[in-house]
């Protein structure tokens, strides 16, 4: 017996020991292979805390620039909220040309670069007003940056795969770059993992490895600031409140001793004791709630256009007991996480941390919601927690950080004589315009001021009638109309007949999400099929989109366009009602879901009635309506897989009769959108057709537009398109389903047409009218051989040539003697027709 216990005793005792030192191994203090930091323009080396910053002019192996500049300030003017950090801040190094550091990388990988900036005035340099680049070898960390008043540290994080790092500051012309410190100092390699989930649509995200990284925000949720000197990887947290849109709601907790790092989980390199051991939590004595279901949330400027991985700490350090705690997290309006039990999450012990990563789709506003709340798994304690969040800003298909990178707006050193020769041009011009705009400028005057008494005079509520063109006004409370299909009038819908055409908005009867919010299979009391998109009420897009689609749709019936059925503005719902188009969208056909794939002829029709839509919207009204948001996900296809272009929410008018263009806004989805568009804001018909164009290679490559998991050079569908089609080798990067299955004359016209419409330049872009001609004509190519055509073997018919084509019969037969000439912008609407004949049926459009 006493044998036994000494041996129980010694083996409890190796446990204890190998406990501990498994976890000294997981927790220990990561010692990075890189490790440089320099303070920029000082003469000495600053210590700040245990880390030591070597001077720049000392050592200046690292730095190639073309003229020396160091300049210095008192500590009395620089105001940093990390006292510690002060001495880098007092001197700075000016570039007045591009300039670079180069840092040898000893372990490839993940790495910090850390700038520090605090502009002050140093001789004649007002480092206030510099206006700079920085980029490293494959990607742009800032453009056309201006330094803030107080100092600001600006973090990224690169996956460097070169023997070396080069990082580049290029002052833009008449101004100049500075930087106060660096880093430059390796991750750890488990910090950044390769995969995260996405929301919109849920799925698996597995492109992070080469992504580039900015850290936005860093929050310690319920506890305070956390300094750099506190943190392993000399990160700092700054504290949540600021961010709460109802401070009431919440209520802080810490337990710091209490987090119990396991192995295999999250360490204190992924977020430190003072993170995890904090948190912030439902406060259920809140006199604002006290049914206590409602959400806590915070909300933080981002910058539209990119997409951002959200890092959501979490450590239950609130519960008594195991599976106490359910919760769900929300980011904008998408679940992130449902019913969350952190037992399960922490092999069943408390108090563990865990971190869940998330990348959001594209922002479309400058603001990024989290928010958390209880679970109806336990209605009895309803309580929900967030320890820790990090917001970083994602790269996007050009490898930059920067939308003033991505628009063009850019700039640099050079001062090249073009530029200047352009800057007199311009002057020239503009004196010459100024003199036209003086002669206009009355009646411009007189006209804005009549649209401006139409706009007030007139309801946005316009629904057609019998598909004429007169309108009716339907009652704001008109609560008692019934709505069916087959009566070809449009009305306001009762609430309670949409709940039930949609069965109570059942969860299991959603088709889809969008930036709107959900779309709900529904049925009519007469059984006719719609679809029912209900906004969500946190949507940014909201109102404005919901009137753009009535307004829009009301005015328009054609067979290429979805028809709007109704609508419900009741008890402040937004609910827009479409006829229900049976095969979903064309990109749920192409990749993503288990439909069969697409033949090349099913493509071209698409393809074809898609064009047919737009070509209507573009000319079929008094003035054009640009929609602004074509995809492939916009084109919706019916039991017979005729497409159908959808979603209005971001249409816009055309412009006037004696204006080129209209000024707006950039909005669209990237991948898609006229890069001309995005750098000049001046949107006209074209935008839709290089938006198509880009829909065309999708079709034809049966893979995203944009795919941040590929290869760089193949992340951006249009430009690797268009790689292999100015090659000539389009047919190496087709679908895979069709390969041998194209007839090459087909695919050079297809090519030749996507080509056309992704030109730079709008004026260089055939009309939506051109590119339906020629995908008909790649059409004919397809099906038949067309004997003695002349322009067989033509490589550029869009908007240069007027083919002779020969009509075809019904049977698709050649007629050689009915040979008749063709103007390739003159096609109607041939509702109806068969593809197969679409030749004998081609008339012009004047009548519409």
């Amino acid at each position: 017996m006493m044998n036994w216990r000494k041996n129980g005793l010694f083996i409890y005792v190796l446990y204890i020991l190998s406990s501990s030192i498994s976890r000294v191994c997981f927790c220990a203090t990561f010692v990075p292979t890189d490790n440089y930091l320099i303070d920029c323009g000082s003469s000495t080396t600053t210590s700040i805390g245990n880390r030591n910053f070597t001077s720049d002019n000392l050592s200046k192996k690292f730095i190639t620039t073309q003229q020396e500049i160091l300049a210095s300030t008192s500590s009395k003017s620089v105001s940093s909220d990390n006292v510690d950090e002060t001495p880098l801040y007092q001197t700075a190094r000016i570039f007045t040309g591009s300039s670079k550091y180069t840092f040898p990388i000893n372990q490839k990988g993940r790495h910090w670069i850390r700038f520090y900036f605090f502009p002050f005035i140093y001789d004649k340099y007002n480092l206030k007003a510099a206006k700079f680049s920085v980029s490293t070898q494959a990607f742009v960390l800032l453009s056309g940056f201006t330094a803030e008043k107080n100092p600001v540290m600006k973090e990224y994080s690169i996956n460097v795969t070169s023997d070396t790092l080069v990082i580049e500051f290029r002052p833009y012309e008449n101004s100049v770059a500075f930087v106060n410190a660096i880093e430059v100092v390796s991750v750890p390699d488990d910090l950044i993992a390769g995969d995260a989930f996405t929301l919109n649509p849920a799925s698996t995200y597995s492109g992070l490895v080469s992504q580039a990284l900015e850290t936005v925000w860093r929050i310690n949720m319920g506890g305070p600031v956390v300094s750099s000197g506190q943190d392993p990887l000399y990160r700092t947290w700054i504290s949540d409140q600021k961010f709460l849109l109802t401070s009431d709601l919440a209520t802080d907790v810490s337990k710091i001793a209490g987090v119990n790092y396991a192995k295999g989980g999250a360490t204190e390199n992924t977020a430190p004791p003072t993170v995890y051991g904090t948190a912030t939590e439902m406060n259920k004595n809140s006199s604002n709630d006290i049914s206590n279901t409602f959400n806590v949330t915070w909300r933080f400027d981002v910058e539209s256009g990119f997409q951002y991985l959200v890092r959501a700490h979490f450590c239950d350090i609130v519960s008594k007991a195991l599976n106490e705690l359910y919760f769900n997290v929300y980011i904008d309006s998408f679940a992130a996480a449902k019913d969350l039990d952190l037992s399960t999450t922490g092999n069943n012990v408390l108090a563990v941390p865990y971190y869940k990563d998330l990348v959001t789709s594209l922002e479309d506003n400058d603001k990024l919601s989290v928010s958390i709340g209880p679970s109806a798994v336990n209605k009895d304690n309803p309580n929900a927690i967030l320890n820790g969040l990090e917001i970083m800003k994602m790269n996007n298909s050009i490898g930059s950080l920067s939308a003033a990178a991505a628009s063009g707006t850019g700039g640099d050193s050079s001062g090249s004589s073009s530029s200047k020769v352009g800057v007199i041009a311009g002057v020239s011009v503009g004196i010459v315009s100024a003199l036209v705009l003086a002669g206009v400028f009355c009646v411009m005057c007189r006209k804005r001021r009549r649209l401006a008494r139409q706009r007030q005079s007139k309801t946005w509520i316009p629904l057609s009638v019998n598909d004429a063109a007169s309108h009716t006004m339907g009652s704001k409370y008109s609560n008692g109309t019934t709505i069916s299909a087959a009566s070809n009038f449009e009305y306001r819908v009762p609430l309670v007949e949409v709940q039930e055409a949609t069965n109570n908005f059942d969860e299991s009867w959603v088709i889809g999400v969008g930036g709107f919010g959900k779309v709900f299979k529904g049925e009519l009391r007469d059984g006719t099929k719609v679809a029912v998109k209900r906004g969500n009420p946190r949507s940014q897009q909201g109102i404005a989109e919901f009137r753009t689609e009535i307004e829009m749709l009301s005015q328009f019936r054609h067979r290429h366009l979805v028809s709007l059925i109704g609508y419900c503005d009741e008890n402040n719902e937004m609910i827009l009602i479409y006829e229900y188009m049976e095969n979903g969208t064309l990109k749920s056909h192409l990749y993503g879901s288990e439909f069969p794939s697409l033949s090349w002829k099913e493509r071209l029709e698409i393809c074809i009635g898609s064009a047919r839509g737009l070509h209507y919207l573009h000319t079929g009204y008094a003035k054009a309506v640009i929609h602004r948001d074509v995809k492939s996900a916009n084109i919706l296809l019916d039991e017979n897989l005729m497409a159908k272009v959808a979603d209005f929410g971001l249409s816009k008018t055309g412009p006037e009769l004696d204006q080129t263009h209209v000024s707006t806004a950039v909005k669209g989805s990237f991948g898609y959108l006229d890069p001309e568009y995005f750098r000049r804001q001046q949107l006209t018909e074209k935008s839709d057709v290089y938006s198509f164009g880009v829909v065309l290679f999708e079709v034809l490559c049966a893979r995203p537009v944009i795919d941040p998991s590929l290869p760089r050079e193949m992340v951006n569908l249009a430009e690797w398109a268009m790689k292999y089609q100015k090659k000539g080798q389009l047919e190496q990067i087709i679908d895979t389903t069709l390969a041998g299955k194209i007839k090459p004359d087909s695919l050079r016209k297809f090519g030749e047409t996507a080509e056309k419409c992704l030109a730079d330049y709008g004026v260089d872009r055939p009309s939506m009218g051109d590119v339906l001609w020629n995908l008909e004509y790649a059409l004919q190519l397809q099906e038949v051989v067309v004997q003695g055509d002349p322009e067989e073997n033509s490589t550029n018919m869009i908007g240069e040539l007027s083919p002779q084509v020969n009509n075809f019969n019904q049977e698709t037969s050649v007629s050689s003697a009915s040979a008749v000439p063709f103007e390739a912008s003159t096609v109607d609407d041939l509702s109806g027709v068969s593809m197969s004949r679409v030749f004998s049926q081609l008339v012009k459009s004047e009548g519409r």
